[in-house]
């Protein structure tokens, strides 16, 4: 999914670069040189904010998400002062909450980590990453083994209650095929530099996480044709050992079910339409031609809700007039019904999911928009023993919104956390110490201003806080970076159009 965007020459929020870092002595009123009114606005947000709108299964990150990804959108209707990167002609007070809190819905919160990545029975390892069961396959599993030992016992009897077993053992080993598909899929990720979350059996298949797009529209045709091949190539095992037995046997009926299985699900992911693999390499071929990854996921998922239209409708179809090679039906019985649920689920999976690759593409592609430079609030720097009241005092004079502990050599200490603040009356300020409302810098809260992006948003869901240390590439302090600003700014940057 492309990335692009950007918002050009970063800018700290002051018409004087410099003055946005804390290892500036903070302005004294007392003196005559003391600004009264520095008339200053706030480090900007991100984006202005426009008009809005994830790959298989769980398509959609944001990176922020996850994702899971989706936010909602909208006008900020915040008081213009308390809007950070307003353009009004009087900076936000420190001593008023609102600078600090809009509502009680908008207190600065952490950046909201992805969900837990397990979804069911950890099944092992290999090549390091994570394979789960999840709740859903013991349904389907069940499933298949009621359907296919009732075809069991037309073709061998003799079985009894038995067929039930070897049912499980049919719908256990055609899973470990669907296991093989997601491993090629995982294989040629890690072999491209791309990191693989987990892998997940769950209904209707398995979904390998790969957290990253590939570089090129080749390496995106590989990963996603590896998998409809291994899954040829298995069928073809199957078909070879299957002439090795005898027919009629159970070895013989199981080799034929996995076979045919295989076959099928090769034929189905190589659909050309998202979220299967089909879809991703057709995405890879317009991707190639165009050289715009956006425009390739546009095609495939049109392709793909295309492609679930006709699922819906045309399965049902085929099954009612023998196509399939049973014999046609005129009247409407359970099994009509059982085709027709069953083309309703494949067709709203393949429509979702068609949805979701174009979310996530919009995503990947604003991302960028997020800098680190852009976000970053001015900071002033206080010592630990210093009232509360007379920090917020400095800060207002020097027109910044945050807060950074220092030591007698003016190394940061801690961040004077923002909610805290708040939660102070001012009657008890020149009382309170703001070592007392202090959080620890540690090493994930110290953060590049260069980062940007999904590097920026993954430093943040690393180490969640509510606000981060922003630093130069020399150690040098650039600023304060909370986690709300960067929240809103990524709402604004889902709302704009691609």
């Amino acid at each position: 999914m492309d990335e692009s965007g950007g918002s050009g020459k970063p800018r700290s929020g002051t018409d004087e670069p410099t003055e946005h870092r804390t290892d500036r002595p903070a302005p004294d009123p007392g003196r005559p040189d003391a600004p009264t009114d520095p008339g200053r606005p706030d480090a900007p947000t991100g984006p202005e904010t426009g008009s809005t709108p994830t790959g298989p299964g769980p398509d959609e990150t944001p990176p922020a998400e996850d994702q899971d990804h989706q936010h909602p959108t909208g006008e900020d209707t915040r008081p213009p002062h308390t809007t950070p990167g307003t353009d009004g002609p009087h900076p936000p007070h420190l001593h008023d909450d609102r600078a600090f809190a809009h509502s009680d819905d908008d207190k600065p919160r952490p950046p909201r980590r992805p969900r837990d990545p397990r979804g069911g029975l950890l099944m092992g390892r290999p090549f390091g990453v994570p394979v789960y069961v999840a709740p859903s396959w013991f349904l389907v599993a069940a499933l298949i083994t009621w359907v296919f030992g009732g075809q069991l016992d037309r073709v061998l009897p003799e079985l009894g209650a038995a067929r039930y077993l070897v049912s499980l053992f049919f719908a256990i080993a055609f899973y470990a095929s669907v296991l093989v598909h997601e491993l090629a899929h995982t294989v040629a990720a890690l072999r491209f530099g791309l990191p693989v979350r987990r892998i997940q059996l769950q209904f209707f298949g398995g979904v390998s996480e790969i957290e990253k797009e590939a570089e090129t529209p080749g390496r995106e045709f590989v990963l996603a044709f590896v998998g409809p091949l291994l899954s040829l190539v298995l069928s073809g095992v199957f078909y070879g050992a299957l002439r090795l037995v005898e027919p009629g046997t159970v070895p013989g009926v199981l080799l034929a079910g996995l076979m045919i299985s295989n076959l099928i699900v090769a034929a189905f992911n190589l659909l050309p339409g998202l979220p299967l693999d089909g879809g991703r390499m057709l995405r890879a071929v317009v991707w190639k031609i165009t050289g715009k990854p956006m425009t390739g996921t546009v095609a495939a998922a049109w392709v793909g809700r295309a492609l679930a239209v006709s699922v819906l409708i045309g399965l049902p179809w085929l099954t009612q007039s023998g196509a399939l090679g049973s014999d046609a039906v005129d009247n409407v019985g359970m099994d009509t019904v059982m085709d027709a649920l069953l083309a309703a689920i494949l067709a709203a999976i393949i429509w979702t999911g068609a949805g979701n690759s174009l979310r996530m593409a919009r995503l990947r592609e604003h991302l960028p928009e997020l800098q680190a430079r852009a976000l970053t609030r001015r900071a002033v720097p206080v010592e630990a023993d210093t009232p509360l009241s007379e920090a917020l005092r400095r800060a207002n004079a020097a027109g910044a919104r945050a807060l950074v502990v220092v030591d007698a050599d003016g190394s940061p200490l801690s961040l004077v956390r923002e909610a805290a603040i708040v939660g102070v009356p001012e009657h008890r300020r020149p009382w309170v110490a703001v070592s007392s409302l202090a959080q620890d810098i540690t090493d994930g809260m110290r953060v590049s201003a260069e980062l940007s992006g999904e590097e920026l948003l993954e430093a943040l869901r690393t180490t969640p806080a509510t606000e981060y240390l922003v630093v130069e590439e020399t150690g040098e302090i650039y600023g304060v970076l909370s986690a709300a600003d960067v929240e809103r700014a990524f709402v604004k940057a889902m709302a704009r159009p691609s």
